[in-house]
């Protein structure tokens, strides 16, 4: 039987993770997958942030697991996260987040979260999980240049005259379709695995399960390349926007399925105690996610999608396909990522491929941004050992 005390440290650690996941929704995940859609008019500022607030919603709950079993209980060794660490970690990292919000500046939200994980644990006693760390640092690291680089590639294809616009883009909607295509979810797979849609397709099929996969991965790619191809006949420009839509909800859904690991990762362990499944807990932090962007994502989308650089169709396509590439790999390795990250170094990958130096690329804002970066890793970090030792002290 559960006691009364662990149920009322669980429901006072929730609605630290339930405001959690509203700064993360008016703020990365909210924000930053249709900044691109935005800046280059396909779509207003107000209606981007409803669906980005649904499409969160479902990425959450279909893809969220990994990343937050990771958050709860990967980060830290030898220790189990106390309802007071949870709490403490999460109004810590919440609140450096909506300084970000306020301020028009985009905080990461993994660099606050697992630093103030980090730091809680630590204070608890706990052991540094090197491993883990090291797997997170390198994807953050490598995240502006492999981003910036496939942007910035993109982007210059877009606009070279050894291929044409159309046929180029046919292509990179061939490519996104067969990574739709191999995405798994949890639902789709028997027991407690997952399993993706050309899997489950390529069952079906008289051959081997890996050609049958492969198969059905085309078979989708086809499709996907197909239907592009059908609406660019009624005019470039116009599929452009279309499939800019497109992808800004693939990343939207992405940000979901990686986001909410940080707003409810450290319950995890709490949650284990009072025996409440995991999906309950993704349906929460979900509609965290939600209720976030419905109110306050729209001023963090207007800052991504005009301060940093004034994006056209060509170059947000360019910069939203390395961002949901990395977002897919974050997902599936169960790595905490930035989605401010992602985005910003992809926006600034495919700025630099316009003509003119710069191509209308903020210096000054990047500057400050990425201080912020650093800043709030290891500012969350600090504030949270230095808080749990003196919470632990008051109360003992």
């Amino acid at each position: 039987m559960v006691d009364i005390a662990t149920v009322g440290a669980f429901a006072v650690a929730a609605v630290a993770s339930l405001f959690m996941a509203w700064a993360i929704g008016a703020g990365s995940s909210g924000s930053t997958p249709f900044a691109p859609a935005v800046g280059a008019n396909a779509i207003s500022v107000m209606r981007a942030g409803f669906l980005v607030g649904l499409l969160g919603f479902a990425g959450a709950v279909l893809q969220g697991a990994n990343v937050s079993e990771a958050v709860g209980t990967e980060l830290i060794g030898g220790v189990t996260l106390s309802s007071t660490a949870a709490t403490l970690a999460l109004l810590i990292a919440a609140a450096l987040v909506a300084i970000g919000i306020f301020t028009g500046y985009p905080i990461a939200t993994a660099f606050t979260v697992t630093g103030a994980v980090i730091g809680t644990g630590l204070a608890m006693g706990g052991d540094p999980a090197w491993a883990k760390y090291i797997e997170i640092a390198a994807l953050w690291v490598l995240t502006p240049f492999v981003g910036g680089f496939i942007a910035y590639a993109v982007a210059r294809a877009l606009r070279a005259d050894t291929i044409t616009e159309e046929h180029l883009v046919i292509g990179l909607a061939a490519v996104v379709g067969a990574i739709v295509a191999n995405i798994e979810f949890a639902i789709l797979g028997a027991g407690a695995g997952g399993a993706s849609i050309a899997q489950v397709s390529g069952s079906s099929l008289p051959v081997p399960a890996a050609a049958g996969t492969a198969a059905a991965t085309l078979i989708i790619a086809a499709l996907w390349a197909g239907a592009i191809a059908l609406d660019l006949g009624n005019g470039t420009e116009r599929g452009e926007r279309h499939f800019l839509l497109v992808l800004g909800g693939l990343v939207a859904f992405s940000a979901g399925g990686s986001q909410v690991g940080l707003a409810i990762g450290p319950l995890i362990p709490l949650s284990n105690d009072l025996e409440l499944p995991l999906l309950a807990m993704l349906v929460g932090g979900g509609f965290g996610l939600l209720l976030g962007s419905w109110t306050g994502a729209p001023r963090m989308i207007k800052a991504i999608a005009q301060d940093y650089s004034s994006l056209g169709p060509r170059r947000s396509i360019a910069a939203l396909i390395p961002s949901f590439i990395i977002a897919q790999a974050a997902v599936f390795f169960g790595i905490p990522v930035s989605f401010n990250e992602i985005i910003v170094s992809a926006i600034i990958g495919s700025g630099y491929a316009a003509a003119g130096a710069g191509g209308g690329v903020s210096a000054r804002k990047m500057g400050f941004t990425v201080f912020a970066w650093v800043g709030s890793l290891a500012g969350s970090i600090v504030v949270s050992y230095v808080g749990y030792i003196a919470v632990d002290a008051l109360v003992l």
